[in-house]
């Protein structure tokens, strides 16, 4: 019987902030898949969320980048419904493919790599659920949980587990009343504070504020990414990461440690250009390295993640306290990311892990189809 290569399709970029980083994560994902064992279907989603699918997705969505830049902010844009896709500039007009019937047909398995809103928060795997696919990583519910800090931060401190002091807010909130807001955060949280948008990775909007006028700049900046906001009490801290592979049997990655270029680990510190230093393995007590994973693996349990999850911690200096911060459920994975390099590091190459990771995909599909749909009454 000849050898039948499995299809994978690589889903990326999508709406977000993240946008570009998820460019980034789909090229080395698509280098690394070996083409005797997989036939790779790049399928891109545009920021205006039109769906191009094949061999030119990748490139058809830097284009529309480099398109983008030349529209003036100022210039009214005016939008036309297409077929497929949503709304799209009347001026770009692509011809995206049919999607569902691409998914449902032509994919075995599909890769999301698709960060921050309207990709990891639950909102693809909700189609692909729809459409009976196989998919990497986490279901619709830890996915939705795992990308809002808020509602994440609820569930595990519910679960025990030990978190630095934090408030919630919304932008509404914020415009309506700046000054009750910052007195709140002051009186509860105080300073130094990280305030972040709820619902966003890559340390996109995030700022850190040592007075009040920092305070609301930075409370401006995150209302522009999300409507609800999280401000955390800033410690002098270090920042510990550790990867997550599997299902309901998690095993957990070496540590690693970043020491960040910058005041703290910006986006700038993470993709342009930054010389932040990633210790790995992190130098640990076998109390902390202990602790570390322990925790990992009740976070990803507590919100009933699946295939894999960064989870970062916190250890206050000062102490040696572990504390969690928070957990992603569809972390960087470019060569250069820190969930790859941890598993290189732990004895599992890149393309081994997405191997690993596609047949936890195609496990996990079979698991689910045990499921009964119907229910006769005798």
């Amino acid at each position: 019987m000849p050898f039948k290569r499995i299809k994978v399709g690589v889903v990326f970029g999508g709406k977000s902030g993240e946008h570009e980083v998820s460019l980034q994560s789909a090229k080395s994902m698509i280098e690394a898949l070996d083409p005797h064992q997989y036939t790779i279907v790049p399928i891109g989603i545009s920021k205006a969320g039109n769906w191009h699918i094949g061999k030119n997705a990748m490139k058809t969505l830097e284009e529309e980048q480099k398109q983008a830049k030349k529209v003036s902010s100022s210039s009214p844009v005016r939008y036309i419904n297409q077929q497929v896709g949503g709304l799209t500039p009347i001026a770009e007009q692509p011809s995206p493919d049919p999607v569902p019937s691409n998914l449902v047909n032509d994919v075995d398995v599909i890769i999301p790599v698709i960060h921050g809103t309207s990709g990891e928060d639950g909102s693809i795997q909700g189609l692909l659920e729809l459409l009976d696919v196989a998919y990497v990583g986490a279901g619709i519910l830890a996915s939705a949980v795992g990308l809002d800090k808020i509602v994440m931060k609820q569930l595990f401190g519910a679960a025990g587990l030990p978190q630095v002091s934090y408030i919630g807010t919304t932008r509404k909130v914020w415009k309506s009343s700046p000054n009750e807001t910052m007195e709140q955060i002051e009186r509860k949280i105080g300073y130094p504070c990280f305030v972040k948008p709820a619902n966003l990775g890559s340390s996109v909007g995030i700022s850190k504020a040592k007075n009040r006028a920092e305070l609301e700049r930075a409370m401006e900046l995150a209302a522009q990414y999300d409507r609800k906001i999280i401000i955390e009490e800033g410690l002098d801290v270090r920042e510990i990461e550790v990867s997550v592979l599997g299902n309901d049997d998690p095993i957990v990655s070496v540590a690693g440690e970043i020491l960040p270029s910058n005041e703290f680990y910006d986006y700038k510190a993470k993709y342009v250009g930054g010389t932040s230093t990633l210790v790995i393995p992190a130098e640990l007590t076998d109390e902390q390295r202990q602790q570390i994973e322990t925790y990992a693996i009740q976070a990803f349990q507590t919100i009933d993640c699946s295939g894999l999850a960064r989870i970062d911690f916190f250890i206050e200096k000062s102490s040696g306290r572990v504390l969690l911060n928070e957990i992603n459920t569809m972390p960087g994975f470019t060569r250069y990311s820190m969930y790859p390099k941890l598993w290189e590091a732990s004895g599992m190459a890149y393309s081994k892990l997405l191997d690993t990771l596609i047949q936890l995909a195609i496990e996990r599909q079979a698991e689910k189809r045990q499921t009964v749909r119907t229910f006769d009454v005798e």
